[in-house]
């Protein structure tokens, strides 16, 4: 499905046509900074509750044994995922029935109040298992809403880009991931540096989400802000004149282009998998695994998400040149070489350098392909169920692999001992992703 240009007609004036450029030049700048600025508040609430599961397990998941512990809220954060295909279902139909920016102001909404549940739920020692429950409540909501994140959000962004400009554009949703880590890790690494262990292990855990709920309304207001997307009310204009609206875009994505679902759950393996094992998991598994302190392993987390922030941007652009798939590869068989070796040097290097080079390399590693999947995964389905299609390919591949990549990987670490899990974690997932690549039909993101 060809895109549609919109052609100011011969008898346009020339000032007319630079006003019209310039009104969308600056249309598209607030779509990047809106989306990006609410995306990153959602993932941030993901991000604070992985940095301080640990206190999380000893609060909320009563259970001797600290690993338990941590297994307990570890699997209560993939619960989160697990609703998160529902969520891709209801939100993404939502996002091609009623627009983009109402399916994204719905997210934000709901991300909030699963947000405000974990920050206020007290502890099991003070109402027993009502506390556990109220955290998978929190994780459940806040689950619902991400899974019509990703597709609405990108749908917005491309819809709103200049010829030209869809994978720079599109990149700022990941690189909004990295702002999001990074504001967590310096969140971490702020109270873990300010408050004693103990003061952090009573209340200090609460911080990081009490300040999410406070940037939640600027990311709403900004969202409300915004315009429609030009394609988006295009699309519904010519469903209009030809009386072809898609009542149901979740029914006619499944039945009218299955082989293009199937292209991008393939293409969401690595990018459902790089960065819960590489980036989000990766904090904890230094701590348990490699012996680093926790201060030294948020100082590591905050550094390397600059170059996750950067990664993102450069292979977006990098992919409006070359083409997605070549710059996907590329970046798939980088992943697949690299990171094992690099998981051996930072053990038998034990210095807080080696570990913010290391954790560095894989922030920007994973930068150069979830910064162009998005772009990618957008050019698959036509613009009458672009939120449906996304949402339900990568939120099945991210449920399935991602979500609960930190509880497998701290099952496989500390009960089997086996080495470097998350290196193989995410070398599996190269494996099938350079294969989809080679292998699906090339699709509209060729």
């Amino acid at each position: 499905m060809k895109d549609v240009v919109i052609n100011p007609g011969i008898g346009a004036l020339p000032g007319h046509a630079d006003s019209q450029a310039s009104a969308q030049s600056r249309s598209g700048r607030k779509a990047v900074i809106a989306a990006s600025a609410g995306n990153a508040l959602e993932w941030y609430d993901f991000t604070v509750y992985a940095l301080f599961a640990v206190y999380i397990g000893q609060n909320f998941f009563h259970n001797e044994d600290p690993t338990v512990q941590l297994m307990a809220s570890f699997l209560a954060f993939g619960l989160g995922f697990v609703v998160r295909p529902l969520g891709a279902l209801v939100l993404g139909s939502y996002g091609d029935r009623a627009g983009r920016k109402a399916a994204l102001t719905l997210t934000i909404m709901l991300m909030a109040v699963g947000t405000l549940l974990i920050a206020a739920a007290p502890p099991y020692a003070a109402i027993g298992v009502g506390a556990p429950l109220l955290i998978v409540c929190g994780r459940v909501l806040q689950g619902f809403s991400a899974g019509g994140e990703v597709g609405g959000a990108t749908a917005f962004l491309v819809e709103h880009a200049p010829e030209g400009k869809r994978g720079q554009y599109a990149s700022w949703l990941q690189a909004s991931m990295g702002i999001s880590n990074l504001l967590g890790a310096l969140v971490a690494t702020l109270v873990t540096t300010f408050l004693t262990e103990q003061q952090v292990g009573e209340w200090g855990w609460r911080i990081p989400f009490i300040i999410g709920l406070a940037i939640a309304p600027v990311g709403l207001w900004m969202r409300r802000a915004l315009d429609e997307t030009p394609h988006f009310r295009e699309e519904q204009a010519r469903q209009a004149r030809q009386n072809d609206r898609v009542k149901t875009p979740l029914l006619a994505v499944v039945r009218d282009y299955p082989r293009e679902l199937l292209t991008g759950l393939c293409m969401s393996v690595l990018w459902a998998v790089g960065p819960y094992a590489l980036i989000i998991f990766m904090p904890i598994y230094v701590q348990k695994s490699l012996g680093f302190s926790s201060s030294q392993a948020f100082v590591a987390a905050l550094v390397g998400n600059l170059f996750l922030i950067g990664g993102c941007v450069f292979s977006g652009t990098l992919s409006d040149r070359y083409g997605r798939r070549t710059v996907l590869r590329a970046a798939a068989l980088l992943l697949l070489i690299a990171v094992y070796p690099l998981m051996m040097w930072l053990k038998a290097s034990h210095t807080q350098t080696t570990l913010i080079v290391v954790q560095s390399l894989f922030c920007l590693m994973v930068a150069m392909y979830v910064g162009v999947a998005p772009a990618a995964l957008s050019e698959v389905f036509p613009t009458s169920v672009r939120s449906s299609g996304m949402s339900l390919s990568y939120n099945t591949a991210v449920t399935i692999l991602g979500g609960f990549a930190p509880a497998i990987l701290t099952w496989i670490t500390y009960t089997t001992g086996v080495a470097f899990a998350p290196a193989l974690y995410v070398m599996g997932a190269c494996v099938v992703a350079l294969v989809a690549l080679t292998v699906l039909p090339q699709g509209r993101h060729g």
